[in-house]
């Protein structure tokens, strides 16, 4: 049965089948896949093609990554609020509401898309300095982003557009269009980083931008293509314009959306700002660290990004279905997008641990960041499936219009547990190091060569040395259980009664 038959069948109130219900998910996640994975394609095509410009240049766009993702994940926070409303709307048979909702919609983030552009064009010059970037990338750091604050406007229309039409059950055209969007990217880029170049018996006109020519790529692609997805949303059968309807502001449906959208914005800052702190961490360690973390981050996305393409089919199924009152089918659709979104990422997670060393390679030329990139990918790649069922939850709460939970939960794992333990491993001191049965050194998150040390050595196939211990401080290789007993009962109770430290060890 065709798609639309199916959504028509959910918002009458008839029965659907198991396989129905699967088959339904199917049909709307695998473009939502094709056109999330389209959006993280532009960013990898940046990377690609400034990496070959050299390990400067691919930086300079490694630095500002991580605060191009917050200012865009902003961007979702009223396109998840009128998303929600305009599916809900559907699914309850409302569609004079919906349309006018889409008007509204529309309206409502363009101004906040210059809103958020005058906020990043004020820090764009100050970023790459605050971020403790080295001199040398700070000028094509602070390009890269201001270009890309300025284009906010038009990302807020584009992610608005597609969320829009997604809700009403079109997952084809904001496919096909982002697609187009790739493609569009390339061919700007080509002609605005590199110099004029001869290609065979043509010669390709170049504009020899470097970094900011990627960004006007990227931000001459996003504007188009919005347009026409504007143009594509205005003029659809369902939340198109029509005569006689005029736009009508109602301030109830503007503080809903808000309210269903701000919880999605916080977490979108949450988990982005943490990015970013994370980037001030590694930004001392040099531009090779830089460009292989966000090569890595940046080749991680093509594995989640398929998690956020079920999400929309969740929020679109969920919300119809809470439109049209069919309870039962919000839990049995909730576990369907949750399994699948699992099933979609640990298979993606599997393919992105296989050929990690191809696709960093693909960002960069230089041995040195495809080698770290490569380890670094390699270890975040495992935590992709459950990464996906909190991907898709989160889309599932979003539909039913209580986003609130799944923002504290990011909250929570990303503040409190994924930037206190990098902080913790960054330390001067700290390392996490992997032995084999025979002694000898796995790998470890910091490896230390002959370089930075001539006594101790941290390699992978070296033999494992422990460090030697400090003065007043046990040797763990030679201390016995009950030594480390007593000496940390001694440290934490150093006045209290020999009965109770007795007692405590005891």
């Amino acid at each position: 049965m065709a798609k639309q038959d199916l959504l028509l069948e959910l918002r009458e109130g008839r029965p659907l089948a198991l396989r129905q219900q699967t088959a339904l998910t199917l049909q709307l996640s695998f473009p939502a896949i094709l056109a999330q994975v389209s959006s993280i394609v532009m960013q990898y095509i940046d990377a690609a093609m400034v990496g070959q410009l050299g390990r400067d240049a691919s930086a300079a766009i490694g630095l500002v990554a991580s605060s191009t993702w917050l200012f865009g994940g902003l961007c979702r926070a009223l396109v998840v609020g009128f998303s929600v409303m305009v599916a809900q709307r559907i699914g309850a048979g409302e569609e004079k509401d919906a349309r006018n909702l889409v008007k509204q919609g529309l309206c409502a983030g363009f101004a906040f898309g210059l809103l958020i552009a005058a906020v990043g064009g004020a820090i764009a010059s100050g970023l790459p300095h605050w971020l403790h970037a080295d001199s040398s990338i700070c000028p094509g750091a602070s390009s890269y982003f201001l270009i890309f604050a300025l284009s906010l406007p038009f990302v807020q229309l584009n992610r608005l557009a597609v969320g829009l039409l997604q809700a009403g059950g079109n997952m084809r055209t904001p496919s096909i269009l982002l697609v187009l969007m790739c493609g569009l990217d390339v061919v700007f880029n080509s002609l605005l980083i590199f110099p004029t170049r001869q290609l065979g018996a043509f010669t390709l006109p170049g504009a020899d931008l470097g970094v900011t020519g990627a960004a006007l790529g990227t931000a001459l692609s996003e504007m188009v293509v919005a347009i026409i997805l504007c143009i594509c949303l205005l003029r659809s059968p369902m939340l198109g314009l029509r005569k006689g309807e005029r736009l009508r502001f109602v301030p109830v449906q503007l503080r809903r959306a808000v309210r269903l959208g701000a919880p999605v914005a916080i977490e979108q800052a949450v988990m982005s700002s943490a990015q970013v702190v994370t980037t001030r961490i590694i930004a001392p360690l040099g531009t090779v660290a830089i460009a292989a973390n966000s090569f890595a981050v940046t080749a991680e996305a093509l594995c989640y990004m398929p998690g956020y393409g079920v999400q929309s089919a969740a929020v679109t199924l969920i919300g119809q279905s809470v439109g049209a009152k069919r309870k039962d089918l919000v839990t049995r659709l909730g576990w369907v997008t949750v399994l699948l979104g699992m099933g979609v990422m640990l298979v993606a997670s599997a393919l992105m641990y296989a050929l990690a060393p191809w696709i960093i390679g693909m960002l960069s030329p230089d041995r040195q960041v495809v080698l770290l990139g490569t380890q670094v990918l390699r270890i975040v790649v495992f935590s992709e499936p459950l990464f996906g069922a909190s991907i898709v939850t989160a889309g599932v709460f979003q539909g039913a219009g209580s986003s609130l939970l799944s923002s504290v939960l990011n909250f929570v794992s990303m503040w409190g547990v994924r930037l206190t333990l990098a902080v913790e491993i960054m330390g001067r001191h700290s390392n996490v190091i992997l032995v084999d049965g025979e002694g000898l050194v796995v790998d470890a998150i910091k490896r230390v060569d002959l370089e930075k040390s001539s006594v101790r050595p941290v390699l992978p196939g070296l033999p494992y040395s422990p460090p030697p211990a400090a003065a007043g401080h046990l040797d763990l290789s030679y201390s016995s259980p009950q030594m480390v007993a007593d000496a940390v009962v001694t440290a934490r109770f150093p006045r209290r009664c020999l009965p109770f430290r007795t007692a405590c060890r005891r």
